[in-house]
């Protein structure tokens, strides 16, 4: 018995710990860079950290929708790219009207909308390869993501939208302030990522939609059972995550007052990372949108504090490899554990 009772405690304390394994992660992140960089914890590196977090995250909180359904993303990256490029050139270039002979400058916030319109096409697009033609989301998202990249690349031979401060005669000035701007000494993406974040956690939480996005990653047989519209499900979470990473795009080109086609190479990994960091499981029907804010903490904090520090680019690739390769690791061992 006393044997059988330890057994039960060490099964116990595992599964606590796995439960709690992202928040153990990133208090040691953060124990590890404070003790190895001096300035890692000032409150200016720390506001830097917190606007990179909040690019992670918001691109991660649409992932999450996207994984939960047991389904996956690759081409956020690259509509990223693609969405910085596009505002880049309706700011320079404006929106020729063939028919009408003239062009059109949109405001900055028509700018945004036509952007996110962009990321929810394509989205809808991965949908229609899953739904309609039964192609596997990592084959279907894995080539748009070329054809997005590809896209980026041809708007402007692969050459980079510069200066988008926009013009005040043709009322297009203002959009660095969406990436660059501050609210009350904050950066205006952390700001975004609260409402966005607090707005994904009740819609995930406590809709209707958000129980069937569960429903279909629990089993989507069962789902389909129960008259949940799979198909309808499956658009709408890859239309939410094509948004996410749109906005992603004009939030980096703001920041950097420039859109260039390579943006958010690779962007991919770090949402799937943060995603499954935060406790979801890549079969689908269990995550939550906190568990996935705090995996993007630990991507965001590790990126930053690995740059800090002096670790090259290419043992941060070997790290951040290794963080999603244990992250999968420990979730199967979550499963296993119950």
């Amino acid at each position: 018995m006393n044997g059988a009772g330890q057994a039960v405690g060490s099964d116990y304390a595992m599964a606590l710990l796995l439960k709690f394994r992202t928040v153990l992660a990133l208090v040691l992140v953060i124990a590890i860079f404070a003790a190895l960089a001096p300035n890692f914890l000032t409150v200016a590196n720390a506001l830097i950290m917190l606007k990179h977090i909040a690019i992670v995250a918001i691109l991660a909180i649409g992932m999450s929708f996207v994984i939960l359904t047991g389904g996956i993303d690759l081409s956020v990256g690259s509509i990223a790219g693609l969405a910085g490029m596009v505002a880049g050139a309706l700011i320079i270039n404006g929106l020729p009207l063939t028919a009408l002979g003239v062009v059109v400058y949109p405001s900055v916030p028509a700018v945004v909308g036509l952007v996110l319109l962009v990321g929810v096409g394509i989205g809808l697009f991965n949908g229609l390869l899953i739904n309609r033609f039964q192609v596997a989301p990592f084959i279907a998202t894995l080539g748009t993501l070329y054809m997005a990249r590809g896209a980026a690349m041809l708007m402007s031979n692969g050459e980079t939208f510069p200066n988008l401060i926009g013009n005040p005669a043709l009322g297009n000035e203002g959009f660095s302030r969406i990436g660059a701007g501050l609210l009350l000494g904050i950066p205006a993406p952390v700001w975004l990522l609260a409402v966005i974040a607090a707005g994904a956690a009740f819609v995930a939480g406590s809709t209707t939609f958000g129980r069937r996005v569960y429903a279909v990653g629990g089993s989507e047989r069962a789902a389909l059972l129960s008259g949940v519209r799979v198909d309808r499900v499956k658009y709408a979470v890859y239309a939410i995550s094509g948004a996410m990473a749109a906005l992603v795009g004009v939030l980096i080109a703001s920041d950097l007052v420039a859109a260039h086609p390579a943006s958010g190479e690779s962007f991919e990994l770090n949402g799937i990372a943060a995603v499954v960091l935060g406790g979801a499981s890549l079969t689908g029907g269990r995550g939550t949108i906190v568990g996935t804010l705090i995996g993007a903490c630990v991507i965001g904090v590790l990126g930053d504090g690995m740059v800090m520090v002096g670790i090259s680019e290419f043992w941060q690739m070997v790290i951040k490899g290794g963080v999603i390769v244990t992250a999968v690791v420990l979730d199967r061992l979550q499963e296993r554990l119950g």
